[in-house]
């Protein structure tokens, strides 16, 4: 609410505390013109003899009654419209630092967290924020002043006995209202829990569409949302029907204070010692200190309901980094870009190990590649690469510098990623190859797509780079997605490239034409290849065998096929199968009459088989199809 480095907003807090208090002496004002046009209307009013008598006739009361109303309603909006950017400003700073604290947050974090509930959290946590400084700025400091000027004119002018009644009036209402507010907070607590979770179910749905779609599951998807949904209509529901309690209960309270007071003065005025015009003083008066009361429990309603919505958001700000730089740490200096891992152990679970003891070099614009069984470890050994977690034990250095010594920025900035699965932004294809070097100008973009072999591609679209890729990039295919991915390693121009099993998803030809870019990529780059298909390393300089977190193997190509009865050569033999039954298979589909492949009952003992004189398939074709249950035919 006072910003340091903003001078500006400053004065504005300065300018907007004077209209307030400004305002607040007006409105007393008004109840005393009210007063005084009554007295005047009945030939009681006593004024001292230095104002006019022009000013005291019964017409200029009434005008000058509502002239304050006026002066007051424009004070107020003066000091909403001077103290909106002031609000907004800390808003938008505590947003701003939740967002920057979620992206220092470590991989572990993210991955434990669902995404619809954390986005829900910090919307809920942004709204609770602006809540309360509205509230608390705007509504309870004018309150707190109509309060005491009120106590003030009443002890003056009528006696301390209605400052008795009115304090009191105002105690009970306060009580009543903030004991029924944390009765009402705690199934507010419940509504935003089933909020939250009816959101994350949404959210997690949708971003699946595909997969609820395959498995015609809408029907289930729906029903889970709704169930969720149900539980926020009835905490809902309740949220609604206590707050109808409470103002029940608070008009209740206020009646009878008011009751109470009138009755006084009605009293007054039969006995001669009060005029009607202070009756109508006093009722005014009330009538008005009801406003800032109804105020005082929404306001308290509305910050408590406030603090609660960013009760989560503080908890995900008290969340500690799992991963920091050190105090004053060194950006990463890349001379050659030679990769060492020093005898790594790894867990993500302390019950678990993943690496247990790694040790191999990656060379200057060399390449080695880890391959191994899934569940090995390859894939930990590119997100340590990349310090999304650190080490338990051992070292990971580049150039002789331990990357845990410098910052995480330097480090990632000098580290090329193209992963196995391409998550791009609800963008512009233009802006999801620029998202590698954001200063890029628009012929380097079009200079890397062209690298990356997707340039035709993108020219062919009616929008051409400013094509939208839709959600996740669902618009483009596995191969174009990769290409992208491609295109903006090429534009950042890392001295490191990290190739995290960047075709394995991917069908055979189209592996064969990424895996060129790919070449392209790696060319004078030291490369860490991650890979499931054997067939894409074989030309890396060493090839690392993973197998329960140990490394089994290592060598070229070439030496790891003579290693008699090893890891690498029963892999390699087995894709080598796999391989061959794809390409088979994709040969009887090609060459079958109907060009459909059905699925046949495995033979029974001593059963003999049939082939139909239709059959298009070659002999060799077929005994390979029966060895795996399958056939041509129609």
């Amino acid at each position: 609410m006072w910003p340091a480095d903003r001078p500006d907003l400053k004065m504005r807090v300065v300018y907007a505390t004077f209209f307030l208090v400004t305002s607040k002496l007006i409105l007393m004002l008004v109840p005393y013109a009210f007063k005084w046009a009554t007295d005047a209307l009945n030939g009681e009013l006593d004024a001292p003899g230095w104002i006019p008598t022009l000013l005291l006739a019964p017409v200029m009361l009434v005008v000058a009654y509502n002239v304050f109303k006026i002066i007051q309603w424009g004070l107020n909006q003066l000091r909403d419209a001077l103290f909106a950017r002031v609000g907004q400003h800390a808003v938008r700073q505590l947003a701003y630092k939740t967002f920057v604290h979620m992206h220092a947050l470590s991989l572990r974090f993210h991955l434990e967290r669902r995404t619809g509930g954390l986005s829900r959290i910090i919307e809920r946590g942004t709204k609770g924020i602006e809540t309360i400084v509205r509230f608390t700025i705007l509504n309870t400091a004018p309150t707190l002043i109509e309060f005491a000027l009120v106590a003030v004119i009443f002890a003056f002018a009528y006696g301390w006995e209605y400052v008795l009644i009115t304090a009191v009036t105002i105690y009970a209402y306060a009580w009543f209202t903030i004991r029924a507010s944390d009765w009402r907070i705690q199934i507010r607590r419940e509504m935003n829990d089933s909020d939250t979770d009816a959101n994350t179910k949404a959210i997690d749905s949708l971003l699946n569409f595909e997969t609820v779609k395959y498995f015609g599951n809408e029907e289930m998807e729906s029903r889970r949302f709704d169930a969720s949904m149900a539980g926020y209509e009835r905490a809902a529901t309740k949220v609604w029907t206590s707050l109808g309690w409470l103002n029940f209960g608070q008009g209740l309270i206020f009646g009878i204070g008011m009751l109470i007071m009138m009755w006084m003065s009605a009293r007054a005025v039969q006995a001669g010692t009060q005029t009607i015009g202070d009756f109508v003083f006093i009722n005014a008066m009330l009538m008005q200190l009801s406003i800032p009361l109804n105020f005082i429990g929404f306001i308290y309603r509305e910050i408590r309901q406030g603090l609660t919505d960013i009760e989560q958001m503080f908890d995900l700000l008290d969340v500690d980094a799992e991963v920091k730089d050190k105090p004053d740490a060194p950006d990463l200096h890349v001379r050659d870009g030679t990769v060492e891992f020093h005898d790594v152990k790894f867990a993500y679970d302390r019950q678990r190990p993943i690496l247990k003891g790694i040790s191999f070099k990656v060379p200057a614009g060399k390449s080695v590649a880890i391959v191994g069984p899934s569940g090995a470890g390859k894939s930990t050994i590119s997100r340590l690469l990349y310090r999304f977690y650190d080490v338990q034990d051992g070292a990971i250095t580049i150039d002789g510098q331990d990357v845990r010594d410098v910052t995480q920025k330097s480090l990632r900035a000098s580290i090329g990623m193209v992963p196995q699965d391409t998550v791009l932004f609800n963008d512009t294809i233009r802006y999801n190859i620029r998202y590698g070097r954001p200063t890029a100008t628009k012929e380097e973009v079009e200079k890397a797509a062209e690298m990356a072999q997707i340039g035709d591609f993108i020219q062919s679209l009616p929008d051409g780079y400013d094509s939208m890729v839709g959600e996740r990039g669902l618009k483009l295919s596995g191969g174009e997605k990769q290409r992208v991915a491609i295109a903006r390693t090429i534009l950042k121009a890392p001295p490191i490239q990290v190739l995290d099993e960047a075709t394995s998803a991917l069908d055979t030809a189209t592996e064969q034409e990424i895996q060129q870019a790919l070449d392209y990529v790696s060319e004078g780059r030291t490369t860490l290849v991650i890979a499931h298909r054997l067939s894409t390393v074989i030309g890396c300089d060493e090839i690392i065998v993973l197998r329960d977190g140990m490394i089994a193997e290592r060598g070229t190509h070439t030496r790891l096929m003579s290693i008699e009865d090893g890891l690498y050569a029963s892999m390699w033999a087995r894709q080598s199968e796999a391989i061959e039954a794809e390409r088979r298979l994709r040969e009887a589909r090609e060459t079958d009459e109907y060009g459909v492949i059905v699925r046949r009952r495995l033979l029974g003992p001593g059963e003999m088989e049939t082939v139909d004189a239709t059959d298009s398939v070659s002999s060799s074709t077929q005994k390979e199809g029966s060895a795996r249950g399958f056939s041509s035919g129609s």
